[in-house]
């Protein structure tokens, strides 16, 4: 079993009946019943991290204070000595926590297979609680029980937790209402790859009591919070959010939204995407207020990558020449962050595709090193994957590598916003019109909160102009502009939905605002450069540039 493990020191199984056990044939093994629902406290919880205090509460509720500090001491004791010197390598404690380290933990069992706990009588209330609303939800954990985890605590990134909302006025029977919008919200927020979204469950053992920010982020561990009210009225429900900075307890925002009865999921739907893309748009704009007079070494951790990906999709060459530093940084701090490498390759995917390259060969060589580099340390991370594949399409014109990265991505994943983003744009490159209007609807519908919203806009206009929808590509065109000027295949792009539309004269006076920022671009490179190149979409972008005054 040690060789199957692979240097983990701890067996657990959380399914059917609980085992917390040695790897090692003849090892330790933990029986007593709150020992191992201590373990299965820890296991479960964000980083393996939990306060004294929670464990104390859970487990040791109807002893007095100075009772319960005393039991968990004595069962830390316990386990020690059942442990043995394996104890400090699986265990850390100081003074107000307790810490599990997950990586030599060994997860056996699978979800379904077998009630979660199955067995384990203890009589605290606030542990059945906690067991009753696990119970109810064990696809959170499925995470545990992946072969290639994702590394969390080398991914330098926001960690965000969601406290269910507060009923202050109307009937019991609405209560549950604040939880499934919290709930909805930590989901939305998950598909980020540039946040860290604490489970719903974890927040939820923090619900029904009065919330001190500090003891939220301490048991936590969390950069940001939401937190919330609803007031049911006859007719109408009202829903106030908080938006707060969990270091200060600074409030970055207050939203409040009314939903009548007679509408309410529409409305309530409509509440939480505004919430989810405001928490989007503030933890950005932060990241960048915070680095702006920084030097980089001087820059926190879980707002570099952040800042880094936002000023890369900024409107001035400057910002985008900023960000790769803050990009490299992250890289120097977390070199086995697969995701932090594949960042890093999209900023020179993003050069080169964009012309601001002054090494095109050097930089897409750069690009595919990255993005292999993150590859070869999570082979089967979709985001990873996506970006891979958005090198091979954009810089080789390598489209069938691309849509095999594309699709492995989104059968690990069939949420990642981005490969579908992607995928859309590869359907459009081969005039795959419907396949291609699809597939980008689906990722902005999933994807409510990244910083660079044009993107999503462009691909959604090359994937409209593949189909002929002249209309709507100029739309999703321009909306893509207002937001970020400088994305040049967006200009391609409308300068081709105009000339369709035979609105000559704005045609060609955006065929001079492409030529102002790239001076040097002609029809020849498109065709040569565009992995659209060889499409009826391509060819049209290319007549239409023509036509426009580009040589």
């Amino acid at each position: 079993m040690a060789g199957i493990a692979g240097g983990k020191r701890l067996e657990v199984s959380l399914f059917g009946a609980c085992i917390v056990r040695s790897p090692d044939e003849g090892g330790f093994e933990i029986t007593g019943t709150k020992h191992r629902a201590l373990f299965a406290l820890l296991a479960t919880a964000p980083f393996g991290r939990r306060t004294r205090t929670f464990l104390q509460d859970m487990l040791w509720s109807v002893a007095s204070y100075d009772g319960g500090r005393q039991s968990l001491r004595r069962a830390l004791s316990d386990i020690k000595q059942i442990l043995g010197d394996d104890f400090s390598k699986l265990i850390t404690t100081n003074n107000s926590e307790v810490t599990l380290d997950l990586s030599k933990v060994w997860f056996i069992g699978q979800p379904g297979r077998g009630e979660f706990l199955e067995g384990l009588d203890i009589r605290e209330e606030g542990f059945n609680d906690w067991l009753r609303s696990m119970r109810a939800n064990p696809e959170q954990l499925s995470s545990l029980f992946s072969a290639s985890p994702r590394p969390i605590a080398t991914l330098p990134v926001p960690a965000i937790t969601i406290l269910p909302f507060q009923l202050v006025a109307g009937d019991n029977s609405d209560r549950v209402l604040g939880d499934w919008m919290a709930e909805e919200i930590c989901r939305s927020l998950s598909r980020s790859n540039l946040l860290a979204v604490i489970s719903h469950l974890s927040s939820r053992a923090l619900a029904g009591r009065t919330v001190e920010i500090g003891a939220v982020r301490r048991q936590l561990q969390v950069d940001y919070c939401v937190a919330g009210t609803i007031r049911a009225l006859r007719d109408d429900v009202v829903i106030n959010a908080d938006f707060i900075d969990a270091s200060t307890g600074r409030i970055i925002w207050t939203r409040e939204f009314m939903v009548s009865v007679n509408d309410i999921l529409e409305r309530y739907s409509r509440g939480i995407a505004e919430i989810v893309s405001s928490v989007g748009r503030s933890i950005a704009d932060d990241a960048i207020t915070y680095v702006r007079d920084r030097q980089v070494e001087d820059i926190r951790d879980h707002r570099l990558l952040v800042a880094g990906v936002s000023l890369m999709h900024q409107r001035t060459i400057r910002a985008f020449s900023r960000s790769r530093q803050m990009i490299e940084e992250a890289v120097k701090r977390s070199p086995t962050s697969a995701e932090v490498h594949a960042w890093h390759g999209n900023w020179y995917i993003l050069s080169v595709f964009n012309g601001w390259s002054a090494d095109p060969a050097g930089d897409t060589q750069a690009a595919i090193d990255c993005t292999a580099r993150a590859l070869d340390i999570d082979p089967e991370n979709a985001f990873c994957l996506s970006i891979d594949g958005f090198a091979h399409n954009n810089l080789l014109q390598r489209l069938d590598i691309a849509e095999k990265r594309y699709d492995s991505a989104l059968d690990l994943n069939p949420n990642d916003s981005l490969s579908w983003l992607l995928k859309g744009a590869l359907h459009a490159f081969r005039d795959e019109a419907e396949s291609a209007i699809a597939a980008t609807d689906t990722a902005r519908r999933l994807s409510p909160i990244d910083p660079f919203g044009y993107f999503y806009d462009t691909l959604s206009a090359t994937a409209h102009l593949s189909g002929g929808n002249y209309e709507e590509a100029l739309e999703f065109a321009e909306r893509s502009i207002r937001k970020n000027d400088r994305h040049l295949s967006t200009l391609r792009v409308k300068i081709s939905a105009l000339h369709h539309l035979d609105r000559t004269e704005e045609a060609r006076s955006t065929a001079v605002d492409l030529l102002r920022r790239q001076p040097g671009f002609t029809v020849a490179d498109y065709l040569k450069n565009h992995p659209a190149n060889r499409s009826k979409t391509g060819q049209a972008v290319a007549e239409a540039l023509r036509a426009s005054g580009i040589s």
